[in-house]
């Protein structure tokens, strides 16, 4: 698929299926752009879509299917909006965005990969009656292939990231801030399972 160059074939984009309950166009959205009307458009939209579809698929809609319906906060970034917001102080280079955020340009060793910005309703509700973040965190690590995960204080937030050569590590800005995880540690490979004992059971997408 060529880049659009025409709202109808933005429209052609944004259909594009990804997984079972996951278009295109639900990773589209993107409120600097939109404030800023910097179009949000892949270079590579065939590129986009592939590894779109693996973050759905593999990350995505086995979380919707367990916890019911996942909100999409932010997916796709231009390389273009990417750019424009790290020159404000308002998120990070296309260099390290590349695999992560920018869907259509691997990373710099050549990986593809793609992550979202999420909220968990069914987690964030907890989260708000004083649930420990890092019980979502060590259930997702425990039952999903994802490659990074990077929490953040409102709605209790992630970036989650599906990689082609998984890292497996995880993040956060909410205390304990710093680092929970990654394989070098100690704690990566324990059992976590007396974090998340009342949560649902993984479930079939």
């Amino acid at each position: 698929m060529r880049k659009p160059g025409s709202m109808h074939g933005l429209e052609e984009l944004g259909r594009v299926r990804l997984s079972v309950n996951f278009y295109m166009r639900d990773c589209l959205y993107s409120e600097i752009a939109s404030f800023y009307g910097i179009p949000n458009i892949p270079e590579d939209p065939d590129l986009a879509i592939e590894v779109g579809s693996r973050l759905c698929e593999e990350l995505l809609e086995p979380l919707q299917a367990t916890f019911g319906r996942i909100a999409i906060r932010s997916a796709y970034r231009a390389a273009v909006v990417t750019k424009f917001g790290n020159e404000r102080g308002e998120g990070a280079s296309v260099k390290s965005n590349s695999a992560y955020h920018v869907w259509d340009r691997p990373d710099e060793n050549g990986f593809k990969g793609a992550a979202a910005c999420i909220v968990i309703p069914w987690f964030a509700d907890r989260y708000a009656g004083g649930a420990d973040w890092r019980a979502i965190a060590w259930w997702v690590h425990d039952h999903l292939p994802y490659s990074h995960m990077e929490f953040y204080p409102k709605l209790c937030a992630l970036n989650l990231q599906w990689h082609e050569k998984p890292v497996r590590r995880i993040d956060s800005f909410i205390t304990p801030r710093g680092c929970l995880t990654k394989p070098e540690m100690q704690n990566h490979s324990e059992d976590h399972s007396n974090w998340y004992q009342d949560f649902p059971v993984l479930a079939a997408p």
